[in-house]
């Protein structure tokens, strides 16, 4: 009796063991992803971990924070150190510090122009030696000092004194009539284009005189000073020795006799003639002086290259 209840609970049993029993790797399958590649169609393409947002970082930074430092430090903030450090050691993204204008401290140096309107192509900077100008040099500088805008601002302030001052009292009753400001200027262009032809083109070519102005820089500021005072009556010869400045000054001369031609009768006697001369000299005296000491001037007080 007992062996028939036996049989009857094993034959009872044998279905659950078979439900239950473990199947082969080929029958079941051993993970998610091979259970839907089994189940989806075959072309549907299957899901892996690194296609899923989830498990990529939101944003790249490099820091030299560690784990370690971060368990030691749960509230650090990786981003924040990380810009600290690229702020301390001067990362690429910092804007670049702007170059700074370098100013000389060369004072012989002569430039073309004195604060950008003077024209000053006759001077030589300390030190240099050019070689001698020619024929078609001294024309082209001649020219330039003539017809540069800027000489019309000094001619326009020069015939308003003249004119103010009524220096040629004899435009006044020309034709019988007050002289216009008009009467001054013409001629007073005519003046100083007739002189710089002379005094920087004609003459210098005659006589082989060389008279640029061959600033001295350096040295004492009493010796300087004569010495740009003093270059309106010396110049140098082309082979470079100083000579007498027959050129620069006889300029000036034939400049006053040729003026002779269109001012009135009365207005160029000796001493109209010789006062001119003398205002022409002192012009050039002061202006040479200014042109030796403009360097110190641009580079000390307006500390700007010359």
């Amino acid at each position: 009796m007992p062996r028939l209840f036996a049989r009857l609970a094993t034959l009872a049993l044998a279905p659950l063991a078979i439900a239950l029993a473990p199947t082969s790797s080929a029958q079941l399958p051993d993970a998610p992803s091979a259970l839907l590649a089994t189940a989806l169609p075959h072309n549907f393409p299957t899901p892996s971990a690194s296609d899923s947002p989830l498990f990529t970082a939101s944003e790249p930074y490099s820091s030299s924070v560690t784990d370690a430092t971060l368990e030691a430090n749960p509230g650090l903030d990786p981003y924040r150190d990380a810009q600290a450090q690229q702020t301390s050691t001067g990362s690429a993204t910092a804007p670049p510090d702007k170059p700074r204008r370098q100013v000389t401290t060369d004072t012989g140096t002569q430039p073309h122009r004195i604060l950008g309107l003077m024209p000053n192509y006759r001077s030589v900077s300390a030190g240099t030696i050019p070689p001698p100008p020619t024929f078609k040099q001294n024309f082209k500088v001649a020219t330039r000092q003539a017809f540069d805008y800027s000489s019309f601002v000094f001619l326009g302030i020069t015939t308003a004194s003249a004119y103010w001052q009524g220096s040629h009292p004899s435009l006044n009753t020309w034709h019988g009539g007050d002289a216009v400001f008009w009467a001054y200027l013409w001629r007073g262009f005519l003046d100083k284009a007739d002189g710089n032809y002379q005094a920087a083109w004609l003459l210098p070519t005659i006589l082989h005189e060389d008279t640029r102005y061959y600033a001295m820089g350096h040295g004492s500021k009493w010796k300087r000073l004569g010495y740009a005072m003093t270059r309106v009556a010396v110049a140098r010869t082309y082979n470079g020795h100083p000579t007498p400045n027959l050129a620069g000054l006889g300029g000036k001369v034939g400049s006053q006799f040729v003026s002779r031609t269109y001012y009135p009768p009365g207005s160029e006697s000796f001493g109209v003639l010789a006062t001119k001369f003398s205002y022409s000299c002192a012009r050039d005296m002061g202006f040479t002086v200014f042109r030796e000491f403009y360097p110190d001037i641009a580079i000390h007080i307006l500390h700007r290259n010359p």
